[in-house]
């Protein structure tokens, strides 16, 4: 995994909400703990973030044991009505990218689009 960021201070562009959703498709068997590092979070707020984007279906997971694989809907449409129309995948596709992409290309504007498709 890669080196967790910063901390930062006043408002950025990508709600809790999406930096969980990425790191999610970025690694469908990431732990809650290991999101909450990478998003600069609180465990709780991860464990309610996925909890809202299960309930409204953008996020499903299954137990296997001791670990949960999560699987991003990535059909499932924006919520602001701005955005109408354009899937999550659209979204994510500017947010993910594997981690070979990750620690080769430091100039983050060079980055390939990663394809978000459902396995």
């Amino acid at each position: 995994m890669a080196a967790v960021p910063e901390s930062h201070t006043g408002w950025t562009f990508i709600t809790s909400h999406a930096r969980v959703l990425a790191a999610i498709a970025d690694n469908p068997n990431i732990r809650i703990r290991e999101i909450a590092a990478h998003c600069r979070l609180t465990e709780r707020a991860v464990s309610r973030i996925i909890s809202d984007l299960e309930q409204d279906g953008y996020l499903s997971h299954t137990r296997e044991g001791r670990t949960n694989t999560y699987r991003v809907d990535p059909d499932k449409v924006l919520r602001h009505p701005a955005e109408a129309g354009l899937p999550v995948a659209s979204l994510l596709s500017l947010l993910v990218h594997d981690e070979s992409e990750r620690t080769r290309a430091p100039d983050a504007h060079n980055r390939p689009p990663v394809d978000i498709a459902p396995r």
